[in-house]
């Protein structure tokens, strides 16, 4: 039997691609300064707070209208973590 996955869908040698890449950009740019490092995990915490604020809201004003308690707030709010946490995930390996 043959392999029919192309040399592109090897996890390996994709993985081996990637790490090739993000060395020779750090042999090209350098170092990151440390405010830059520290705006990228500014930012990464707004990726994961955003979400988790607006899913915080919806549930508030839902539960208000149908005065229904934390029925709508505390998954909303949990919706909003996984929503975040996967933005941010996605962010972080495309970066």
């Amino acid at each position: 039997m043959s392999d029919e996955r192309g040399p592109n869908e090897d996890p390996l040698a994709e993985s081996t691609r990637l790490r090739s890449e993000r060395h020779s950009r750090w042999l090209r740019e350098g170092e990151q300064t440390v405010a830059k490092r520290l705006a990228q995990i500014g930012f990464l915490g707004w990726i994961v707070v955003t979400p988790m604020l607006l899913g915080l809201f919806a549930g508030r004003w839902l539960d208000r209208e149908f005065a229904s308690g934390l029925f709508w707030t505390a998954p909303l709010l949990l919706l909003g973590l996984a929503l975040g946490c996967w933005s941010a995930w996605r962010w972080m390996n495309n970066a």
